[in-house]
């Protein structure tokens, strides 16, 4: 049984997370033709952008309602009215996604209500869809708010099986994929790639691989995002064969969908390591009727070979971790399954992943409790964001970047953590770190003994000065 230890201090001293409006913003980026608008003051929105900037380094569709000190004690209703209105006449996206922060959470504000005004004020905008999600930046995470949207997204735009005249199976090669947060744009094309393999057609919701990939377009510039679900495929989740759902902070989102739309659901905590792409290779098989791809079962044996090279480097590491609650679940299965040892778990809020991490205790926290966690526990490797390079430098150890913000890697928001080949990557990796920077090397023993031998052999020599 983990146990999960609250915050012992009354502020964050290093911060660890990226919060929840980030997340939701996220998810909404995923979707084709789409704008994400955050309900709060300006600069908030400003310094999220730039995180998506500095880690996507690509341009970041993003608005905001723009609330002032008036505002935000008046109210600023009419703000969000006025900007819907705009980005619905002069963006014309297929969806605006709304969602709350903490100045307008605190507030109280009702965007729910919001958005009927909006809908009763504007009429003719009726064909672009207006998805809103409460998302207080003051709880939470990037993974909560990620997951709350996607959970709105299914309630807002899915249709019962009465009202779209689904039916499950209806399309029998179509899988639909909730992708949770944990899975980087690299990780959704794998995931992509893998179940088209056993010649199903996956439909991601959100698709981060599709949107944020980084490539370049025949548009010299786009309001929206250009790439991501097509809103037209949520009607059709109804007529899967079946749904895949990556990650236990998905898996509400996973009983809503499967309430509305009836299709059987499958659910994988993490898709990290030889075990997790085992069980989603047997379900991809299993679903499809057809046998693993025979280069699957090359890469398998690519996977093994790297364990048994890797192991001695890595067996008995000892690793300090601050990541959102999949992405924990995810690496510390990885790794006991390597023989290392996570001493030191930080996750930025709770999750329902943390009951399964491999760790006895979890501490809710940030970089600071990082750095004295993995100080006292003598840890070896630091795996974290791009903020925890400070940490891993005052600790003297490596560090290997995960999760969000990656701001000083290139490419770091492409990188693949799942499948075969990317647990091949990873061990080699790791097994660099710790050959490299790890301080594995035993130290030379030199016997005391020897040393008097030393000193009785080399008497220093008399002065006929004194007589001696």
């Amino acid at each position: 049984m983990v146990e999960i230890l609250k915050r012992r201090k009354a502020l964050a001293v290093d911060p660890l997370k990226a919060s929840q409006p980030l997340g939701a913003a996220l998810a909404f980026l995923g979707i084709h033709r789409a704008m994400p608008m955050l309900h709060g003051s300006q600069g908030c929105t400003a310094f999220g952008k730039v995180f998506f900037v500095r880690h996507f380094r690509e341009p970041i569709p993003l608005q905001t309602s723009a609330m002032d000190q008036v505002s935000a004690v008046m109210g600023a209703d009419d703000n969000v009215v006025e900007g819907l209105r705009t980005i619905a006449g002069k963006s014309r996206p297929a969806l605006i996604g709304l969602a709350s922060t903490g100045l307008s959470e605190t507030q109280g504000t009702d965007i729910f209500r919001i958005v009927r005004e909006f809908r009763e004020q504007h009429p003719e905008f009726e064909d672009t869809a207006v998805v809103a999600v409460d998302t207080p930046d003051f709880s939470g995470c990037l993974e909560s708010g990620y997951a709350a949207t996607v959970t709105a997204l299914l309630d807002q735009l899915v249709p019962t099986p009465a009202m779209a005249g689904t039916h499950p199976g209806h399309r029998p090669r179509q899988v639909n994929v909730l992708a949770g947060s944990s899975l980087t744009p690299g990780d959704t094309e794998v995931l992509k790639d893998l179940t088209e393999s056993f010649g199903l057609r996956p439909v991601l919701i959100p698709d981060l691989g599709d949107s944020l990939d980084g490539r370049l377009t025949g548009e010299d510039f786009s309001p929206v995002t250009v790439g991501g679900t097509p809103l037209g495929e949520f009607a059709t989740l109804g007529d899967a064969l079946a749904t895949i759902v990556v990650g236990p902070s998905l898996y509400r989102a996973a009983d809503l969908l499967h309430q509305r739309t009836g299709v059987p659901d499958h659910r994988l905590d993490h898709l990290m390591g030889l075990e997790a792409v085992d069980r989603l290779m047997l379900l991809l098989s299993q679903l499809s009727g057809q046998p693993v791809p025979e280069r699957q079962e090359r890469e398998r044996a690519r996977l093994q070979d790297a364990m048994v090279d890797t192991h001695f480097m890595i067996g008995q590491t000892r690793v300090a971790m601050a990541l959102d609650p999949d992405q924990l679940l995810g690496f510390s299965r990885f790794l006991a399954g390597m023989g290392a040892g996570t001493v030191t778990a930080v996750a930025p809020a709770r999750g329902p992943a943390l009951a399964d991490v491999a760790v006895d205790t979890v501490q809710l926290g940030d970089l600071e409790d990082l750095r004295l966690g993995a100080r006292q526990s003598r840890a070896q490797l630091l795996i974290g964001n791009s903020h925890a390079l400070a940490s891993a430098r005052q600790l003297g150890i490596p560090l290997l970047r995960a999760g969000f913000p990656q701001y000083d890697l290139m490419g770091g928001y492409q990188r693949a953590w799942i499948g075969y080949r990317a647990g091949r990557e990873i061990l080699f990796e790791l097994a660099n770190l710790m050959l490299h920077e790890g301080h594995h090397e035993i130290p030379t023993h030199r016997s005391p003994y020897a040393q008097k031998r030393h000193e009785a052999h080399h008497v220093p020599a008399t002065s006929s000065a004194t007589g001696h």
